[in-house]
């Protein structure tokens, strides 16, 4: 590879890994500003060529813009991506990347350019090459700047704007990220970026994972030189971080105008970054409220070398801005940005609470916050008279309607109260469990940008020591010194007070978000689960509806997603004495108690807390077993329930029906199935796990598989067909937080019916003849073997029945399309160590099912979710399998 060493604009060398060279030109362009009376030549990528080629006509030019210290290399996957998707008959669209004056392989010149000066450079550069036409900007790092400051001076040919990890604004009261501060020192600032390539190095190593060498040397070619690489420096000295800096003005009226621009807008973010922070898409998001957001989680400053961002852009292209142009190319004077969900009309959720705002009676009941060992009541006067106060007291110290809040409180009256506060005044409620883990949580956490935290110590000093933004509010009164090292500006007493005799906002609509929820992290990071006021609503009259809960029903809960829903159905609810995010934790003494004390008919436990429950029922006395005899309703939902656990429940609960419903943080219920129609599911002999037929109003569909175990064709109801669970809901979920290209794969090909919203749920299985659903095991663990598409779970139903086998998974090893199916256990005697089973226990496993089980592995434990403590991670298990038999020392999966 040749290394560039004049400061003339040339081609870059041939043979750069991912470049075209066909796509490589040297453009003059007349200058603007310090270059009037002059045409600096620039090197630019550009598509035209190529797409004339395949006679393709574009709907627009992107204008790609990069920043420092890349180069027009940076967009190499978006170029390549963008021609084949124009061979294949797709929308097709000019991309010009170009290398700004002083950088890449464009014309270093001695003179110095500012903000302003790049912005009239590269509208310079569009006037020459692109002087017609639709125009989407797109920049990355200092390339959004300039991107965007070409933007809101070009409103009339402006047709969409992509940012990535870029900022327009940084307060002048705060410091500029460490990284820029050590590059941008007095003294540094040269030897940093020119003298020495470090700079540049730091640069590439953001990567994660590392650079290809040939790529990194790629990035590298065009700044072989101190001479070359002047304007490395020049753009980190440009910074705008004072007031009185050159640039600070022209970064002012692009943030200041971004408003205005009134047309499609991606904003995509790698949150690994350590100079483009999160709080610069908070600003972002705030100045462009109607922009689409995609955090590609785990990803860093050069997530496009980390992401499959170009599938993104391209998609966004489609649905967002092709359809807001006419067939001549030029977008109407009044192109809509999206279409938005027609509002929906409910009674809110906290209804039923005030309407009992002068009953004395209980409505909450805290089984660990009493003193001397008695529960804690909380009548409904109590806790509407709190909700009130806290309400006001938030609106009074800031809090609006759109801010998120996030809740670091255990389930309990306390937790109850701030929650209804919140949604009274139509703040969005971010919760996330601790269940996720101190980096899942933080991750959680940072995702959903919260102006406001309301926790307990622990949760504060989480809060502390991890960096969370937002204002923190502590659950109770703390030390002074304690407050102050925990960085607490308020306590809930505190705000209560202020809002004793406070006004109440006007309350938000049913279309407004309401919560955050965040899933368990079982299937990948945890993701932000957006609900509108309207979508709870819906979930309370669900529930209520089909399990018949009234004023006098009474509920315990020991499964977190609903321990909240007492007051909104406007009974008696009681959390019984466990950590919640540790479902393991609760006894059966725990929820006999709570039962006795709350006199609950209804009780509400996930899958793990019944395992527990269960085993601990030795120790319940005569009274605890009458309090339980009492029950008539006994739920368990979040993951599969065993027919032998729903029948060892339904002993404990003996006058109870029990139910096992099936939902997902998305859906919180969807189907329901009693422990009958498991019996009578259980003999007709089908695979995978019965949960029921859909719960009121809501619908279930199958998207057939393929051979190589891919959900395509048209939504289906036949029985007997192995697919992808579609469903639709009216409490549903809005979409995902800040995850554009996850929402809209969940929509992906089921668009088919404009009066529903359908999710897919990346479950599969199938319907039977009575309509009822089967769950066979997750999209992602079909297994495509020679013969077709293999489901787990009913191989899993099958082992599980042989003598001395605790649990089961079954994955797949090998090539795609040729995989073989192992089967990975644990054993009721306990394997000390991960390896193969003995031949014997191979065998019989082996008989136990029609699928060849080309291996049978034995671990101490399998990988489950934190949450649940349930749900297989067999994507994990597989890998490990595959890596064990192709001769890895076998060590724990």
């Amino acid at each position: 590879m040749s290394r560039e060493t004049g400061l003339s604009a040339t081609l870059p060398p041939e043979g750069l890994p991912g470049l075209d060279p066909d796509l490589s030109r040297v453009v003059a362009v007349p200058g603007f500003g310090v270059d009037v009376g002059r045409s600096p030549r620039w090197h630019v990528l550009d598509t035209g060529d190529a797409l004339r080629r395949l006679g393709a006509e574009p709907l627009g030019t992107i204008i790609a813009v990069h920043g420092n210290p890349t180069w027009s290399y940076l967009w190499r996957d978006l170029l390549a991506a963008s021609l084949r998707q124009a061979a294949d008959g797709g929308d097709a669209w000019r991309i010009i990347a170009v290398d700004q004056l002083e950088m890449g392989y464009s014309e270093r010149t001695p003179r110095s350019r500012g903000l302003a000066q790049r912005i009239g450079d590269l509208a310079a550069l569009v006037r020459s090459l692109a002087p017609e036409g639709p125009i989407v900007t797109l920049g990355h790092d200092w390339g959004g700047p300039i991107s965007l400051g070409w933007a809101v001076e070009n409103p009339a040919r402006l047709a969409g704007a992509i940012v990535l990890n870029t900022a327009v604004h940084h307060p002048s009261d705060e410091r500029i990220p460490f990284p820029l501060r050590v590059a941008g020192a007095r003294g540094v600032l040269g030897a940093a970026t020119t003298v020495t390539t470090a700079f540049l190095d730091t640069t590439l190593s953001l990567a994660d994972p590392k650079l290809d060498p040939a790529v990194s040397a790629a990035y590298r070619s065009p700044y072989a030189t101190t001479a070359r690489r002047r304007g490395i420096g020049e753009f980190v000295a440009d910074i705008p971080a004072t007031p009185d800096h050159r640039s600070t003005p022209a970064l002012e009226r692009v943030s200041g105008a971004l408003s205005g621009i009134g047309v499609p807008a991606l904003l995509l973010r790698g949150p690994k970054d350590p100079v483009f922070l999160e709080k610069h898409l908070e600003d972002l998001t705030r100045r462009m409220p109607w922009a689409d957001v995609h955090r590609f989680e785990g990803a860093g400053h050069l997530l496009v070398e980390e992401r499959p961002y170009a599938q993104t852009v391209l998609a966004w292209l489609s649905d967002r801005v092709a359809p807001t142009l006419g067939s001549t190319g030029e977008a109407p004077p009044d192109a809509p940005v999206a279409a938005s969900a027609p509002s929906d009309v409910s009674t809110p959720l906290w209804d039923r609470l005030f309407a009992r705002r002068d009953d004395d009676g209980t409505a909450v009941i805290d089984m660990t916050a009493g003193s001397d060992g008695a529960a804690l009541r909380v009548s409904w006067r109590q806790l509407a008279d709190r909700v009130e106060q806290l309400a006001a007291g938030f609106h009074r110290m800031g809090v609006r309607r759109g801010d998120r809040v996030s809740l670091l409180v255990q389930p309990g009256p306390t937790l109850t109260a701030v929650l209804y506060a919140c949604l009274r005044i139509g703040a969005v409620v971010v919760v996330a469990d601790r269940g996720l883990g101190i980096r899942g949580l933080s991750r959680a956490v940072r995702s959903a940008s919260p102006r406001f935290v309301v926790g307990e110590v622990a949760g504060l000093a989480a809060a502390r020591a991890l960096g969370w933004s937002g204002t923190r509010i502590s659950a109770a009164r703390l030390p002074s010194a304690t407050a102050r090292l925990l960085g607490v500006s308020h306590s809930l007493a505190d705000v209560a007070a202020r809002g004793a005799s406070g006004v109440l906002p006007e309350p938000p609509a049913s279309s407004d978000d309401a919560a955050v929820l965040f899933t368990s992290g079982s299937t990948g990071p945890a993701k932000g689960v957006v609900y509108t006021h309207g979508q709870l609503s819906a979930l309370r009259d669900a529930l209520g509806d089909h399990f018949d809960v009234h004023e006098d029903s009474g509920l315990v809960t020991g499964f977190a997603p609903f321990a909240l829903l007492g007051p909104a159905l406007g009974t008696r609810s009681a959390t019984p004495e466990m950590d919640v995010s540790a479902p393991r934790t609760l006894t059966a003494t725990a929820v006999a108690r709570a039962v006795r004390e709350s006199a609950a008919k209804i009780v509400f436990l996930s899958p793990a807390a019944v395992t527990n429950v269960v085993a601990t029922s030795g120790d319940l006395d005569d009274a605890d077993r009458a309090a339980l005899a009492d029950v008539r309703t006994f739920l368990s939902t979040g993951a599969p329930v065993s027919l032998e656990l729903l029948r060892a429940a339904q002993q404990l609960m003996p006058h109870a029906v029990a139910h096992t419903p099936y939902g997902m943080t998305e859906c919180l219920l969807v189907t329901d199935i009693t422990l009958s129609d498991v019996e009578d599911a259980a003999a007709s002999g089908q695979q995978g796990v019965c949960v029921g037929a859909p719960i009121g109003s809501g619908r279930v569909r199958i998207i057939p598989l393929d051979e190589v175990g891919r959900a395509t064709g048209a939504l289906t109801t036949d029985p007997g067909v192995t697919g992808e669970v579609v469903i639709s809901a009216p409490h549903l979920k809005r979409g995902y937080h800040r995850l554009w290209a996850t929402d809209r794969e969940a929509a992906r090909d089921v668009a088919s019916d404009p009066s529903a919203r359908w999710h897919r749920t990346g479950d599969v299985g199938h319907l039977d003849e009575k309509g009822r659903l089967w769950i066979e095991g997750r999209m992602p663990h079909v297994i495509a073997t020679s013969d077709g598409p293999v489901t787990p779970v009913g191989a899993e139903q099958s082992i599980e029945r042989v003598h001395g086998v605790a649990r089961a998974a079954v994955v797949g090893v090998g090539p795609e399309g040729q995989r073989q199916c192992v089967a990975v256990i644990e054993t009721t005697a306990g394997a000390r160590r991960a390896a193969l089973a003995d031949p014997e226990l191979t065998t019989a496993i082996r008989e136990s099912t029609d699928l060849p089980i080309a291996a049978v592995l034995q671990v101490r434990a399998l990988p489950t979710d934190v949450r649940h403590n349930s749900k297989i991670d067999r994507s994990r298990l597989s890998a490990w399998a595959d890596g064990v038999l192709s001769g890895r020392t076998p060590s724990a999966p």
